[in-house]
């Protein structure tokens, strides 16, 4: 094989940094961009963040970028050191904050928020206990999950201690455990459901009225309970209605999960990107401003750049104040894209703002995507992890999208409204005969909209509500509340 020369011919797409960067921007969510831009005002002397006391500078993604670049000028420095400072009378203390010690822990000043575990070994630590005690102690703790359950039997807990502890038996740890068990909240390091129940009614008196009914209750027919098999327990029990309801009232004061009282974990806020609001009969879509921080270039900085000159000083700015400018740049472009699309939303949505979520009309990306020019994937990043505060409540934007299902009529209806009429019928159904999922398709056949029965499984599910015989309530009313957790 000889080695020869070809010359081809071909186009090629190549994203520049700059490009890259405005992609990035466009599906990171509110947090991440922060981030995002701190890094930009921590790396770059050319951005500066605008406080509002100068009026010079503009916000981020409004600022002028066809303006010309400030004229060069010559940095203005004292000819000399004055011979005598002023006197002034404070202290250098008064004047400027001292420094903290080097290694103080800054999280400190946040709220912590406390665990399960850190709760428990602290009320371990007040218990006049042994070293031998509170270490069994303190392996019980670690084996307590969230909720407050062993995670492992007693068993192995034994085979674990037993090389640390000469002689132990399981009656120490048994002893240890009950007393862990009476901590606040009561309940924690049981080992099923059952025990954790019990030891909770054991707090009441014995005289307390019921306390036999639901105590047998709880012991002897707790499976049946849990599937509400409410004619069986009656049968075996040989109680009258009123007698197995007074006891469901009292077991019905516990806690199965004694350990989410404290073990809760740090609440999550969302910072909706944008806002809609009724101005006039119309729906207006606006920014948050608060969302994000205010930028501007630094117009100390920028005039000292010398445009003919090519000192490695001066194409160090060059380079930084064409950085910023792009940066600023893609903000902007970030904000036109997302008020784009979130309008061309409302648009499609406004019966949802009036009506709620069985309003909800069928909406795709590709629908947003031929309406404003884009591709179904930036349409697809510019919603993620983007959300909208109405006065329904704060929503992604990605909720307002929901499959097309076909109507008897020969229309469309959202897959959003079908499970907001489910929740509905679910809402309103017979506290001792819930409905099955073959009988809520036949009610929205009724309606006009044809859906299968395991589609109707599909979003009771997603909406994290339990099938009929879980839903089963013993008594003549009862009250129901589920919730979406789709938004």
């Amino acid at each position: 094989m000889k080695p020869s020369l070809h010359l081809r011919l071909g186009q090629q797409l190549t994203m520049t940094p700059q490009l890259q960067q405005a992609i990035r921007m466009l599906q990171l969510s509110t947090t991440d961009l922060q981030q995002e831009i701190q890094e930009a005002l921590d790396s770059n002397p050319m951005l500066e963040s605008d406080d509002g006391q100068d009026g010079d500078g503009m916000e981020a993604g409004l600022i002028d970028l066809s303006a010309p670049e400030p004229e060069p000028r010559e940095a203005q420095w004292p000819e000399s050191m004055p011979d005598q400072l002023p006197v002034v009378d404070s202290a250098w203390d008064e004047v400027y904050s001292s420094l903290p010690p080097v290694g103080d822990d800054y999280d400190l000043q946040a709220p912590s928020v406390e665990s399960l575990q850190d709760h428990l070994e602290w009320q371990l630590d007040m218990m006049p206990m042994g070293d031998r005690e509170r270490l069994i102690g303190l392996a019980i703790i670690e084996a307590v999950n969230p909720d407050g359950y062993l995670t492992c039997s007693l068993d192995d807990l034994f085979d674990a201690l037993q090389p640390q502890l000469d002689g132990l038996v399981m009656a120490e740890i048994r002893a240890v455990q009950q007393c862990i068990q009476q901590f606040d909240p009561v309940g924690c390091a049981s080992v099923d459901l059952r025990q954790c129940l019990l030891l909770q009614l054991h707090l009441l008196p014995p005289s307390t009225p019921h306390f036999n009914n639901a105590e047998k209750l709880i012991t002897c027919h707790l499976e049946l309970l849990g599937t509400r098999d409410y004619a069986r327990i009656l049968r075996r029990a040989k109680w009258c209605e009123g007698q197995l309801r007074d006891a469901l009232a009292l077991i019905r004061q516990c806690n199965p999960r004694p350990g989410s009282a404290i073990d809760q974990g740090e609440a999550q806020y969302v910072v909706p990107d944008l806002s809609v609001r009724k101005i006039n009969a119309c729906w207006t879509v606006e920014l948050n401003p608060e969302a994000l921080p205010k930028l501007r270039i630094n117009n100390n900085y920028a005039s000292l750049v010398q445009r003919a000159n090519n000192s490695r000083d001066n194409v160090f700015m060059k380079n930084h104040l064409f950085e910023a400018r792009w940066f600023l740049k893609n903000l902007q472009s970030r904000n036109e894209t997302l008020m784009k699309v979130a309008c061309e939303i409302i648009a499609n949505q406004q019966a949802f703002l009036e009506q709620g979520d069985e309003a909800m009309k069928p909406l795709v990306l590709a629908d947003i995507a031929d309406a404003v020019g884009m591709h179904e994937s930036t349409i697809s990043r510019v919603t993620t992890q983007k959300y909208l505060h109405t006065p329904r409540g704060v929503y992604e934007l990605k909720y307002f999208f929901s499959s097309r299902v076909s109507t008897a009529e020969g229309g469309e209806c959202s897959s959003t409204a079908i499970r907001a009429r489910i929740r509905k019928l679910i809402a309103g159904e017979p506290a001792r005969k819930p409905l099955s999922d073959n009988k809520i398709a036949a009610l929205l056949s009724q309606q006009g909209i044809q859906v299968a029965r395991r589609t109707i499984a599909k979003y009771r599910e997603a909406m994290k509500i339990p099938p009929s015989n879980e839903r089963k309530q013993f008594g003549s009313s009862s009250q129901k509340s589920y919730s979406c957790t789709s938004k």
